[in-house]
This record gives structure tokens, sequence and C-alpha cells, in this order.
């Protein structure tokens, strides 16, 4: 639809009305069950130029006056006609003839408005109401496409956190598997040492039982017997059972931790990388700091050293595999702003209202220039091909979602420092009251 023809539709095609017709001839008019709906008629010149309006208050104010009909009425309708009317062209797009109108209206609204053509030639009249309408179904209208866009907005913006997040993990990947490689190989070797331990008891195991059954048989002879008891005295000098017993625990043990720290891996991973549904699971922060180091720890171990000074925190509904990206990202983007080794430092403390969270490094810093970016889609400091730009942005939205702040202190040289602020349950909750009662 074109502007001109969506202004078109409001067109009321009322016939114009000659300068010269009597007062008491145009209020009859206006009387008529064609013309009842109108607040004004048009008053049109011969060559279809429109002159005025007069309305249906004026003609009121005139004949409500004590022989008013007799002193005004055969006056020519140009006397009491107002010679400014609206007028709005018909290729006028919808909004700016709102904006015109509602920008000359008075109230109260007395008068339609009059549509004429390019050339300026009277085409009919318009109701503000009619216009009022058009504009109302045309909000409702837009305000549909913004929703279906939002909607789309959110699902893009899943999506892209999902991507990120699994963008990150696979950075990650190298790591996670060298760490899951070094306890697979001591569990591998343990498990070869077990063999090589367990194959002598074995031995003397088989050796035992063919005495036993030498023992056992009547026909054995001397021969035999000496030889059966001396394979299972060399069996046992061989195998040495009273020495193998802190071997084998020292091995068991050494076996069980390798796979504990797998099993950490899986589920660190697995925690990583799933969808949240709800923000609805009471979470330990320190586990998702915990959690996180687990990832990063590959990334980490050969550019700083980790100190954690993590307090005693309350449990808070959150979302932990966003709450993992984030510090994911905070410990990563830590560790590479390091030259050579230095220290990261992670600490965690609540009070009444809120459970903080401060990654702190001893890197390099950042200029102020850059620092008011850092939060900007897109915006990165890593060469091509080494960063998407989205890993603080996002992890700013999510702290956001999650009613927190995400705060950054930065200095050349001396390091950078993120405090994050997750606010604890009855504080939300006393927020929202106050918002709604305000």
């Amino acid at each position: 639809m074109t502007t001109a023809s969506a202004l078109a539709r409001l067109l009321r095609p009322v016939a114009g009305l000659p300068p010269d017709m009597s007062v008491a001839d145009v209020a009859d008019r206006l009387l008529t069950p064609e013309h009842k709906a109108f607040l004004s008629l048009p008053i049109v010149d011969g060559a279809g130029r429109p002159l005025g309006l007069v309305s249906r208050t004026t003609l009121q104010d005139i004949f409500m006056q004590r022989f008013g009909r007799d002193l005004r009425g055969r006056h020519p309708v140009r006397e009491v006609m107002n010679p400014r009317p609206l007028t709005v062209s018909l290729d006028t797009s919808l909004e700016d003839a709102a904006k015109q109108i509602t920008g000359q209206l008075k109230y109260p609204i007395t008068e339609d408005f009059i549509l004429v053509d390019q050339q300026g030639l009277y085409q009919g009249l318009g109701t503000v109401l009619d216009l009022l309408k058009a504009m109302e179904a045309r909000i409702a209208q837009r305000n549909g496409v913004l929703r279906k866009a939002l909607v789309e907005l959110k699902e893009s913006q899943t999506q892209l956190v999902q991507s990120e997040k699994m963008a990150s993990l696979g950075q990650m990947v190298a790591g996670v598997a060298h760490e899951l490689n070094t306890p697979l190989g001591y569990v591998k070797n343990n498990v070869q040492l077990l063999r090589e331990l367990t194959t002598p008891l074995f031995e003397l195991a088989a050796a035992q039982a063919a005495l036993a059954d030498c023992l056992a048989d009547p026909q054995c002879d001397e021969a035999r017997l000496a030889s059966a008891l001396e394979t299972a005295a060399s069996a046992r000098q061989a195998a040495a059972p009273e020495l193998l017993a802190d071997d084998l625990n020292q091995l068991f043990g050494d076996t069980l931790y390798g796979l504990e720290q797998i099993a950490e891996l899986v589920v660190g991973l697995k925690n990583f990388a799933r969808l949240d549904r709800a923000m609805s699971e009471e979470v330990d922060i320190n586990e998702c700091i915990r959690s996180a180091l687990v990832i990063a720890r590959n990334s980490i171990k050969d550019k700083a050293e980790v100190v954690l000074l993590l307090g005693d925190l309350p449990r808070i509904p959150c979302a932990p595999s966003q709450i993992n990206q984030v510090l994911l990202n905070l410990f990563t983007n830590a560790a590479q702003a390091i030259d050579g080794f230095g220290q990261v430092l992670v600490k965690s403390w609540a009070d009444d209202g809120a459970v903080f969270i401060s990654v702190q490094d001893n890197g390099r810093g950042m200029p102020p220039q850059v620092l008011s970016k850092i939060f900007d889609p897109f915006f990165t400091t890593k060469p091509v091909g080494q960063g998407t730009g989205l890993g603080l942005s996002i992890s700013f939205k999510i702290i956001q979602d999650h009613g927190g702040q995400i705060r950054v202190a930065s200095e050349p040289g001396r390091g950078t420092r993120f405090l994050i602020r997750l606010p604890r349950p009855e504080t939300a909750v006393a927020i929202t009251e106050l918002q709604r009662s305000a």
C-alpha cells in the first residue's frame, strides 16, 4: 500500500458548498442524514479550490442566539466559515498527516479536515476519528511486526550465546584432551604394572595347586613331590606376596585418583556445554568457579598461578552453565593477558544483598580507549581468527539477564580486575516489589 492510497482510504466524498450559500441553508444541510456524521462542511469556489470550513459548533452558536436565524440566516456562509481550515494533501503519508493535523488541532475538536490533490483542488473530507483509527491500526500492525522481530531476535540471541559457548569450548578441546591424556597415561601405566605384578601371583597359585594335587595323590612319588615343592618355593620367592601389598595399594590409589580426574573433566564439560531451561536451580557459585577452572586448567597452568580465596556463599537461583561460560571467558582472558608467568586471583564473598566474584590478573592491562569498548559486540584486540569479539559482550548480557552487574577496572602494566555482582533472591524480590509500588 502506498502512502497516498493509505490516506485516500480516509477520504469522505462530501460535495463542496459555494461561498454564497446562505448560513441557514448550510445549517439545514448539516441536519440531513448523509451529513450528520460530520462536524463541518467544506466551502469551495467555482474552480474547485477549498475556501474554508463551516462548523456545526459555529452554526449552533448563531442559531442559539435570540433571533439568530432571522438576523444571520440569510447571510452568505463565507462570513462565518473558518478561512484557515486543516488541509492535507492526498500524497502525504499517514504518519505525516497525523503529525500535521495533531500539531494544528484545537480542543475540543469541532471541525473535520480537508483533503486536496497535488494541484490543491478539493477532493473530500477526512475525520479526525478515522485518522486516529487508521493510525491505531498501523501501530498495531507495526507492533505485531516488532513482536515477531523481538521473538526472532531472542531466538537468534540464544543461538548466538550457544554458538559462542561452543566456540569457546572448541578452543578448550585441545587443552582438555591433554588434561584427559595425563591421567589416562598413568592409569594405563598402572594397569600394565598391575599385570606385571600379578603374573607371578598366578604362577604361584598354579604351583601351589600342583603341589596340593601331588599331596592328595597316593601315587605321587618322592621325585614328583620334591619337584612340586621346589617349583612352589621358587614361585613364592618370585612373587614375594609380603612385599606386594604396599605396591598394589599405591597402584590402586593412583589409578582411582586418575579416574576421578577424568570423571571431573567429563562432568565439567557436560555442565559447560548443556543448555539451561530456566534460572530456577539453586547453585553454589563456588562450584561454578571450580568447574570453570577445571575446563580452563590447561590454558592457565603454563601462564599463571591461580590463587583461590573463596568465601562461604548462599545458594542462589541461576543458570549454572551460563555462569560457567562467563567465568571461563574471564579466566582464559586473564591468562592471555599475562606475559611470561603471572597470577590470577579469584575471590568470592557475599553480603546481605548479593554474591560477588572477583577475577584479577597482573597482566598487561588495558588503556582507557580499549577499556571503554570491551563489552561492545565484535570488538577484540586479538589477531584475526583468534577471537570473535563476542565473549565479553555475551558475558555482560548473561549477567544482566540474571539481574546482576559486571564491572571492570584496568591499568596498563598493572593488570585488570573484573567484578561480578549477582543479587540474592530476597533482594531481587524486594526490588521487584519496590518497582511495582513506584
